[in-house]
């Protein structure tokens, strides 16, 4: 199966923001990320993280593919192009799953011999030789989407966490996948064209 990543921020009702309501003061706003794995093909979350807004989006990759049983073999991973670091890409070479990580505009190839740098320079190449609208369309970059649909999912289920205590908000955002995954298993609408 294949498998996209994607993080989100959800506003937190903080300890600051508490006290600051209550005896006055200036607020301060607290945000949790939340990064998701998702599989392309059942559009199941398989991989959370939560992790402080300061913690960016690529050093939790390794972490999400943790999350999957290493006897399961990953066909792909798609992800936007903040995820293109030596990190992410040698943690993929490493599941045995091709990448699809769009390199940036200025993007130079990289001098170190790993798997990950190698489809990462393959990746470069063809996405120059090609043109990077091409390229996104010849690697399917834009299944993608499925992890945006998700994060919006995450969303309607509300755009702030009520836990103050950390842990308390692992567990609310877990339910909340729970919640996900119990409807994507009630099943996807199939549209068909009438006429």
């Amino acid at each position: 199966p294949c498998r996209a990543a994607d993080s989100t921020g959800l506003k937190v009702e903080g300890e600051g923001e508490w006290n600051a309501r209550k005896h006055g003061g200036p607020k301060r706003r607290v945000w949790r990320k939340i990064h998701l794995g998702i599989d392309e093909k059942t559009l199941e979350v398989r991989a959370v993280e939560i992790t402080g807004s300061h913690i960016g989006d690529a050093p939790v990759l390794p972490d999400l593919l943790n999350q999957i049983p290493a006897d399961e073999a990953i066909g792909s991973v798609t992800a936007d192009g903040v995820y293109d670091t030596r990190k992410c890409h040698d943690a993929i070479a490493d599941r045995g799953a091709n990448t699809v990580i769009p390199p940036g505009k200025s993007a130079k190839p990289w001098k170190t011999v790993t798997a990950g740098a190698l489809a990462r320079n393959e990746a470069l190449r063809a996405s120059k030789y090609l043109g990077r609208s091409i390229w996104r369309n010849w690697s399917a970059y834009h299944r993608r989407s499925r992890v945006e649909t998700k994060m919006h999912c995450m969303k309607l289920l509300g755009q702030r966490l009520m836990a103050r205590d950390f842990d308390r908000q692992v567990a609310e955002v877990q339910v909340r996948i729970a919640v996900m995954n119990g409807y994507t298993d009630l099943g996807i609408p199939v549209t068909e064209a009438v006429g």
